[in-house]
Parts: C-alpha cells; structure tokens; sequence
C-alpha cells in the first residue's frame, strides 16, 4: 500500500475535499499495539494496486499524533479506538472498523458499496 501520511489537522480539510470524487481510507495505527500491527500487515499483505482506494489510503500514526487522532473522531464524529479504519465519503465516516474486524476483504468491500448506487451508513 502506498500510504499518504496524515500529520497535520489541514491535511483533513484535503481529505474531505477528496471524498467527494471517492472514498478514502483512513487507518490510525499504534506502533505499540500487537493487534494494531496484525490489523496493518492484514491489509498490506493483501492489497493490490489494482484494488479499490488504493490511491486513497492515509496512515495515522497515533502515538506521534494523539491530537490528530482527536481530531478526526470529533470530526467525524466517531469514538477513538486503535487500531481503527474510517471510510470517508462526502465528507463524512460512512465505514468504521476497530482491532480484529479490520479485514482486506471487509475494506475493499466496502470501498466497492461506495461506488454504487444508493450509498449509504455501511
């Protein structure tokens, strides 16, 4: 996966404008955190370039930016957990998954759901 950072509350503001032509994925990961790391290797052993998102991937690194990781769960209104993956589409969380329910077939389904009709609350 080719990961964009996420160190800035601004670099939100680009996401959210971003959304709106696609859904991106945010992934806040504890480096400290066994299950975080199962969570990430489950997803990067698995994704393709040719997936879904894949160029709408941002990587949170949690423990460097705690108040980043603040940010986002006010923004979108959505309790902090780590490990977490958030799908943003229009603005807005519409896919939410914590420790053991991140899944590559789950994000990638989801990301699929979002480029039909009648998206909705996934």
């Amino acid at each position: 996966m080719n990961w964009t950072p996420l160190t800035t509350a601004e670099q939100l503001d680009a996401l959210d404008a971003a959304s709106h032509h696609g859904p991106v994925l945010i992934f806040k990961h504890s480096t400290r955190c066994s299950i975080s790391g199962a969570a990430l290797n489950r997803l990067e052993s698995s994704w393709t370039p040719a997936d879904p998102g894949a160029s709408s991937v941002h990587y949170l690194d949690l423990l460097k930016y705690r108040s980043l990781s603040n940010a986002i769960a006010d923004r979108y209104a959505i309790e902090h957990e780590s490990p977490q993956a958030l799908l943003i589409h229009d603005g807005r969380c519409v896919h939410v998954r914590s420790h053991f329910e991140i899944t590559y077939a789950d994000t990638v389904a989801a990301f699929k759901r979002l480029d039909g009709p009648g998206v909705g609350q996934l």
